[in-house]
């Protein structure tokens, strides 16, 4: 998993970006119209429902463009929120308010949406033992956005990359010559490297879930595209060796029952990759 510092770079990094593709040489419309020492206030209002995300990364946003805007949090990141909720309020400069909305707004809609399906999964979980999972089916350049919305609503973060865990699947199997060689030959790299990543492996099957209990230093086993029977009886082999996760077109209809069967983890794409954007404004205050 990543550090704390990379975190903070990688949200440094989006926002910095957002605002160079956005306003690049400024905000013609803003300094056209508005004078430069004129003083304001605007709501962030919620025209939606669901569970709110992004309001420290909007802070962020808004302290990025100008340390002077005072920012005034009604409602925090992860709670429920209805139409005609004021979420904060923003008060200094209407020239940097207005280079901050695109940016605010796309990031917190994009978020909210993760977070409010991420809570409804999560709450299909209750009782269960089983935790959701994000995927790294996110937007590209803005993936840790995604995952600290799934945070906020309640979930899990899967590996962030393919730098902060060695995930063996299909493709790297077949490439390798088969799963006990991929193993095999994954343990060798990180003894020669040095680096101390958890091995998950994917497994298509219930032979090929046999094959990866007999090779020792495996973390998780990936329970993929399984029925709901091969999935307990998949659990039911792995026993204590090493953790569990279903995934394969999971949704709100089944989760529950890949739940009973067992497994520690399930993942899910549609977290990241099909969510509508919850509807929220800025609007200024006269």
């Amino acid at each position: 998993m990543i550090t704390k510092e990379q975190f903070e770079y990688e949200i440094e990094l989006i926002i910095s970006n957002a605002i160079r593709e956005d306003v690049g040489d400024g905000d013609h419309s803003s300094l056209a119209c508005i004078p430069e020492a004129a003083r304001g206030k605007a709501k962030l209002l919620v025209k939606d429902k669901g569970i709110i995300a992004g309001v420290n990364y909007a802070k962020r946003v808004f302290a990025y463009v100008d340390k002077t805007l005072k920012v005034d949090i009604i409602i925090e990141d992860g709670s429920e929120v209805t139409y005609g909720d004021v979420v904060l309020y923003v008060e200094g400069s209407p020239q940097s308010i207005l280079k901050c909305e695109r940016t605010v707004l796309n990031g917190m809609q994009r978020m909210s949406a993760i977070a409010t399906k991420t809570r409804r999964f999560a709450d299909l979980l209750k009782g269960t033992k089983t935790r959701i999972l994000d995927t790294r089916k996110t937007t590209p350049g803005i993936r840790m956005l995604e995952k600290w919305a799934v945070k906020i609503g309640g979930g899990e973060n899967h590996r962030f990359g393919l730098f902060d865990m060695i995930m063996l699947k299909d493709n790297h199997i077949d490439f390798a010559g088969g799963i006990t060689r991929a193993i095999e030959m994954t343990k060798e790299y990180l003894n020669e490297t040095g680096k101390d990543l958890k091995i998950m492996v994917e497994a298509r099957d219930l032979t090929e879930v046999k094959e990866i209990l007999q090779n020792d230093g495996v973390y998780r086993i990936l329970i993929d595209n399984f029925d709901y029977e091969d999935t307990k009886k998949a659990v039911k082999l792995i026993g204590d060796k090493c953790l569990t996760e279903s995934s394969g077109n999971i949704n709100e209809e089944t989760i529950r029952h890949y739940a009973e069967c067992g497994v520690n983890y399930i993942s899910c794409g549609a977290l990241t990759h099909s969510v509508y954007n919850m509807d929220l404004s800025l609007k200024a205050i006269k």
